[in-house]
Formats: C-alpha cells, structure tokens, sequence
C-alpha cells in the first residue's frame, strides 16, 4: 500500500470527456469540441492512405526500430537516423527521457504553468522538482537557470507552451543554454512550433547539433493531425539517443501510426493549409475578444487561454451551449480556459457562445 500513498501525490493529467458522453450526460447535441489543441482539417489525405494500407498487415508486429520513418526523418531535417526517438505520442519520448536518466532525488528545473506531462514524469522518477514563477505567462528562463545546480539533471522547456500559447526567442535561449551546465539535459518541446510566427522563434533540432545536452521533441498530434495515433519524437545527439532508445518498450509504436506518420511528413501542402486555417482563425480570435473586452494571452500556438474571471464556471456554461474548452485551473489559472482554434464555424460559435455565458 505504500506505493498507493505515494501515487496519490503525483500530479494527474485530465483528458477530456468523450463528446458522446458529454451530450448524453448534459442532454445536448451537436457539441463542437475545441479542447485539445487538435488540427480542425484532419490528417493528409496520403497519412490516411498509407495508414489503410498498413491495415492489411496489422496481424504483424509493427517494424520495432522505426526504419523507413526515422530515415524520412532524418532526410527531413538533414540528421541522420541515429538522432532520432520514436515514442507514443511525445509524452512517452519524455518518460523514456525520464527512464534513461533521471535517478532519485536528481533535482530538475520546470516551470509554473507549464505542460503537466514535465512533472508528472519527474515525481514518478522521484525527482526532487524546482519550480520557477513564469514572467507574462511566459517560462522565465533568467529564473530557471538561477535555479540549476551542477547537480540539476534536467531542465524542461516547453516553445511554444501549453496552456499559455507563449514562447521564447533565440537570443534567450542562447544565454539561456549557455548558463547551464552541460551535464544537465535542456528538453525542448516544440509540439506547437508549426504554428509559430514571430521571427526569433529558435528551431530546437538545429540546436541538437551545437549544444549536446539538448534534447528536442515534437509530435504528429498538432499539425500532422494525427493525434488518436498517438506518434511523436525526440531528436539528440546519437550517444543520447542511443541510450534513450535502449529504454523504449519493444514495438512502442504501432504499425498505422509509422505509416502514417512517414506519409505525413511528406505532405508539406496539408501542413501549409493548416497553419493557414489556424492563422486565420487565431486574428478572428484576438478580433472578437478585444470587441468583447474580453482578456487573452497573446499566442504562438493553435489556442489562446482566455481570462473568464472563474474558469470552472465558464467551463460549465459552455458546456451547456455545446462548446466543450479546457479549463486550466490543474496549471494555476483558476480565472482562466484555454480555447482551441478551430474551423471558421467552430471558432464563431465559441465567440458567441463566450459572449453569452459571459453576458457581453
């Protein structure tokens, strides 16, 4: 029982409810969903072919090191297939981070609000967690590196973040990367870097090659669409990644989603599209929430966490519209949800929808 006491201390991730369920429960219909950062258009096209044509061989065991997609990567991003880590959706190249590395009482650097994932993994590991205050709802990384020892294992950075949408530039980075000691792994995660616009927006898996602590991951979940396949991966140095992929668990990856996911790649047009639609949507966002006065956190990624004054609240009034959001209270934003950028019609019934629960 005391491994019971000890996991009720652990910090829980909380996915939302089915839609189904949802309008059985509140007695709805004709929910829109925009929750979980998920692409609105959907995977490519060629993901959803190659991945009907892998359903032939499924009575197969999917190809357990990953061949053809960590050589389209590799082709991707000019490395070479050493570098890379297949994983169950990111989350679990972070654990097989956690895995590889992280030994009781290390200390490791996160920061306040950010992707839940970062200290769940480390609690488990029994990590000692040092959390540093954000600045503008961004990782203040001034503040993280005051925080590192030379005994500091690893240090978590989400770019753009979840929930707060906020990012940091190169230059902050640099100084950043430059401050820690080179024992100390710097995890990046870029799930959201497609949607990314500002101009100094640092690329992580360029970084792998001239720091060699650095550790970048990115998924197939965002932009790729392909997030109930659950795929994504982390780049490093061969001799990180090495040891890393001695930890995975055998065929960690299905065979639908490698298919996928190699096909995806490819597909640089979806991806375009995408961003597009998310771009549009983002400006009618940040449009109608300044009408409507209306706070929000200025976003690099494919939601906006807006300020409801009681997140809980709205969260509930919503849902009785039909618009299932995110409410982030779990990451220190009691007054606050977190909204996804969706198609055109999805995005104006959520506005209206705000508006009325919030009698604007």
């Amino acid at each position: 029982m005391r491994n019971a006491r000890a996991a009720e201390d652990i910090a829980v991730y909380q996915p939302g409810k089915p839609v189904e369920e949802l309008e059985r429960e509140l007695g709805i219909s004709d929910s829109i969903k925009v929750a979980s950062n998920e692409n609105p258009l959907g995977p490519s096209p060629l993901a959803l072919e190659a991945a009907g044509k892998a359903l032939a061989e499924i009575h197969r065991y999917p190809d357990g090191g990953g061949y053809y997609l960590k050589r389209a990567l590799a082709e991707f991003h000019g490395l070479a297939p050493e570098n890379f880590i297949l994983g169950n959706g990111t989350n679990e190249v972070i654990e097989i981070l956690a895995h590889a590395f992280f030994d009781e009482g290390d200390p490791v650097v996160v920061s306040e609000g950010a992707f839940i994932v970062y200290q769940i993994v480390s609690q488990l590991s029994k990590c000692e967690i040092r959390t540093a205050p954000m600045r503008d709802y961004t990782h203040d990384l001034k503040a993280m590196a005051d925080i590192v020892c030379e005994r500091t294992k690893a240090v978590f950075i989400a770019n753009p973040n979840n929930p707060t949408g906020t990012g940091v530039g190169e230059e902050v980075l640099r100084r950043f990367l430059g401050r820690v000691p080179e024992r100390t792994i710097v995890m990046i995660d870029e799930a959201y870097c497609h949607y990314v616009r500002r101009e100094d927006f640092p690329d992580a898996v360029k970084l792998v090659e001239e720091f060699p602590n650095v550790v970048a991951t990115r998924t197939f979940s965002k932009a790729y669409g392909l997030a109930g396949l659950r795929i994504g991966y982390g780049v490093a140095r061969p001799e990180v990644a090495e040891v890393m992929n001695r930890m995975r668990e055998p065929f960690n990856v299905n065979s639908l989603a490698l298919a996928a996911a190699k096909a995806a790649l490819g597909d640089v047009a979806h991806v375009e599209r995408s961003v597009r639609v998310n771009d549009e949507g983002r400006e009618f966002f940040v449009r109608e929430l300044a009408a409507l006065g209306i706070p929000f956190v200025p976003t690099q990624g494919n939601f906006l966490m807006t300020e409801v004054e009681d997140g809980g609240k709205v969260y509930e009034g919503l849902l009785r519209e039909g618009v299932i959001v995110r409410p982030v209270a779990a990451y220190g934003f009691p007054g606050h949800v977190r909204i996804s950028i969706g198609t055109p019609e999805e995005n104006r019934r959520t506005i209206e929808a705000l508006a009325k629960v919030m009698g604007k």
